[in-house]
């Protein structure tokens, strides 16, 4: 039996033949599941002779109407198309950087029967265990980090964020080096002072849209490390 065909006998055990009365003249949960699996395979990127990334972060676009009566199922739905995606990519040995996860979005511009998946790759992020500052000293930080929704705090003499075990925060993303930027603190008489220095990563690192070596971070600033985006905040 196939994956979707799996996935169909499963939602139908699960929710007892609703999906399949709430969704008679509307979108199916399987069409979704399939373009699921197709965002999946049309998206794969080769990082390795075996290995392929493939996006886990899926966000389903649906027209009022379609959204309206997927309201009450969205969790049910969101928890099976998620081991549906983690089975097809363990069949197609395809890997993942991150937590897979879907979820569902309202557009006005979508009619019903109508629409939309689109995936993004999100990197797993965890700090090591060394680096774990108190709630004190998270207050008395210089500011933090966002990165793919999780935030860091910076706090002195800086961070060292890489894909290796000896970064202080952890990024699975293959174009992130082991050590490959850190945020240092800088304290210039009264003022204090971030700055983004690259440790002499393989692909670089772009700050605020120039690839620099370094450069001084503020509030709003963006470092781009392979396909991650770091948003830099100050503290206030």
């Amino acid at each position: 039996m196939g994956v979707l065909q799996r996935f169909e006998r499963r939602l139908e055990s699960l929710v007892q033949g609703a999906f399949t009365r709430a969704f008679r003249s509307e979108v199916q949960p399987v069409e979704i599941a399939a373009a699921i699996q197709r965002e999946i395979d049309n998206n794969a990127q080769i990082v390795s002779r075996q290995r392929s990334l493939v996006p886990n972060s899926f966000v389903v676009e649906l027209g009022p109407s379609d959204h309206d009566r997927l309201g009450p199922y969205t969790a049910t739905l969101s928890t099976v198309l998620v081991q549906l995606a983690s089975e097809h990519a363990e069949l197609q040995h395809y890997a993942f950087t991150g937590p897979v996860s879907v979820a569902f979005e309202r557009h006005e511009d979508l009619r019903t029967g109508d629409f939309r998946v689109r995936s993004q790759v999100r990197a797993g992020v965890d700090r090591a265990p060394a680096y774990s500052p108190s709630p004190t000293t998270e207050t008395q930080s210089a500011g933090y980090l966002v990165i793919n929704g999780t935030q860091h705090p910076i706090v002195a003499p800086g961070v060292v964020l890489g894909r290796g075990s000896e970064s202080d925060i952890r990024i699975d993303d293959p174009g992130i080096s082991r050590r490959h930027v850190e945020i240092r603190v800088r304290q210039s008489g009264a003022e204090t002072q971030l700055v983004a220095v690259d440790l002499g990563s393989t692909n670089g690192t772009v700050i605020d849209g120039a690839r620099v070596p370094q450069a001084p971070v503020t509030d709003g600033s963006q470092i781009t490390l392979g396909s991650t985006v770091v948003h830099v905040y100050r503290r206030r």
